[in-house]
């Protein structure tokens, strides 16, 4: 089975992601609260995937995504590697898709999951 890092192929610190976002670090653990963005300890560290911020805000789709995925039982890590397995259905991994606008079909995919 992959890891959820197989994927990633770019990590923030919780510090790089505070600088990318212009927030004060703070910020960004209440957004990790919130599921607004997600990470998972890597060497120790907590790192979130770089490609969940676009244009210095977190990817908007994701918090509601990352609920979805959590009710069906899967965890952060679990979540990370799902939206980063590509998807026959989408054609595409699920990440790239919500990135491109397309958050209903994301929805409907994890809708259908269950651990």
């Amino acid at each position: 089975m992959n890891k959820s890092t197989d994927g990633v192929t770019n990590w923030l610190t919780i510090l790089e992601a505070a600088e990318l976002l212009n927030i004060p670090k703070g910020k960004v653990n209440r957004l990790l609260e919130e599921h607004t963005l997600v990470a998972v300890k890597r060497d120790g560290h907590l790192m979130i995937p770089a490609e969940l911020i676009v244009a210095g805000e977190p990817l908007p789709p994701l918090r509601g995504t990352i609920i979805m995925l959590q009710d069906s039982g899967y965890s952060i890590e679990e979540s990370i590697d799902w939206l980063y397995t590509h998807s026959d259905v989408l054609g595409q991994t699920p990440l790239q898709s919500l990135i491109e606008g397309k958050k209903a079909p994301v929805r409907r995919l994890a809708q259908m999951l269950d651990i």
